[in-house]
């Protein structure tokens, strides 16, 4: 569940600020309107899903190194220069492997400069109890990012790919990332049908939503979908699966987003975990050729042994404390950025003894400069 967060939630809500600044974003870089209101941005959440398919694949052992091959193999390569990541020197993270999940805002086969990454969540694996922790960076939180100052933090991929985002995140929440997944795709729908659906409780305030979402999504993708009218528990198929992803003015506005990105992230999990062979097999084709990553082979074959032990433990999202200010545009501040990695080190890394390096003492003080938040 996230952390508490300030009154700005309603404010996020009313300004419906997404809209007026990713019309902002399309009109200075040129972007053809008719298609970027086709786009789902939240078809672009499930990076996390596709590393679980492959863990849980080459968990059998049985299948063999060539099939482990076969599936690795599909994925698209990408080499960064971990020189330039500013990872932490912190000790203590070595006992973690964090790796950053992103999703594109890009429906073309570009993954690279220019497009924002609307979905960032980082999964922390913990390399003795196998728990893995999915925390949610917001993509409006307003951070440093190195070579083009104060930013909101979703426009990092756009200026530099997958390496600066990575540095980003490095710098302002003190970690040590050196893996990545980015995702980009317009199949979700096809993937939760192919599950059979995925089951979660609709409230009455999504209901007054998600229909909308569930027209658009139908159209874009071609699928039909019936409207859900009332509150209770549904078995979603991939349309209303990615209707309720994209929800984003009821209470808590984008920070709620995020928390149905995870839960149903966990529940496709979940649902996976019952399929067979045959079928994760016919799941990874379909999905893993989208899929582009610097994860060598052999890093992913390491795993092999305790690959099927892997399972969700603790989702959150980050800032826990943020407030919204409207500069040349929206920005969600971390109220400060101090505090929050604090607890970030201490509740996710169970480091008590966590010392912020100066870098993020002099970054929150920046952010303290520019916009007034201090509490």
């Amino acid at each position: 569940m996230p952390g508490k967060h300030s009154n700005d939630y309603d404010e996020y809500k009313i300004k419906k600020t997404y809209d007026m600044e990713d019309a902002e974003y399309a009109k200075k870089k040129n972007i053809n309107k008719k298609k970027k209101k086709k786009k789902n941005k939240a078809l672009k959440i499930f990076g996390i899903i596709l590393l679980i398919i492959i863990l849980l694949i080459i968990g059998i052992a049985a299948a063999g190194f060539g099939f482990i091959n076969d599936k690795i193999g599909k994925m698209n390569k990408v080499d960064i220069n971990e020189s330039n990541l500013e990872i932490s020197e912190n000790d203590n993270l070595t006992e973690y492997r964090n790796i950053a999940i992103f999703g594109i805002d890009s429906r073309a086969d570009d993954y690279g400069v220019g497009n924002r990454s609307d979905c960032i969540i980082i999964a922390s694996i913990n390399n003795a109890t196998k728990d893995v922790n999915l925390i949610s960076v917001y993509r409006d939180s307003y951070v440093q990012i190195p070579g083009h100052g104060l930013d909101k933090i979703t426009h990092a991929y756009s200026y530099g790919g997958a390496e600066l985002a990575i540095k980003t995140l490095n710098t302002n929440l003190d970690l040590n990332i050196k893996e990545f997944i980015t995702v980009n795709f317009d199949s979700v729908a096809d993937a939760v049908d192919e599950l059979g659906g995925i089951k979660m409780q609709i409230t009455a305030e999504e209901t007054q939503y998600i229909n909308s979402y569930i027209d658009e999504v139908s159209k874009v993708t071609g699928k039909k979908s019936k409207h859900i009218t009332s509150a209770g528990t549904y078995t979603l198929d991939g349309v209303q699966a990615v209707s309720y992803c994209r929800i984003r003015y009821t209470a808590g506005g984008d920070y709620k987003r995020t928390e149905r990105m995870r839960d149903l992230i966990e529940a496709m999990v979940q649902k996976l975990k019952t399929k067979s062979l045959g079928e994760l097999n016919n799941f990874a084709d379909k999905m893993l050729p989208q899929v582009y990553t610097n994860i060598k082979m052999g890093d992913i074959v390491s795993l092999l042994p305790s690959a099927t032990s892997f399972k969700i433990g603790k989702s959150m999202g980050w800032p826990y404390n943020v407030k919204g200010i409207t500069l040349d545009r929206w920005y969600g501040v971390p109220v400060t950025l101090e505090s929050n990695v604090l607890k970030l080190h201490k509740e996710v890394f169970k480091d008590e003894n966590y010392e912020l390096p100066s870098k993020i003492k002099t970054i929150s003080n920046q952010i303290i400069t520019k916009t007034g938040y201090s509490k």
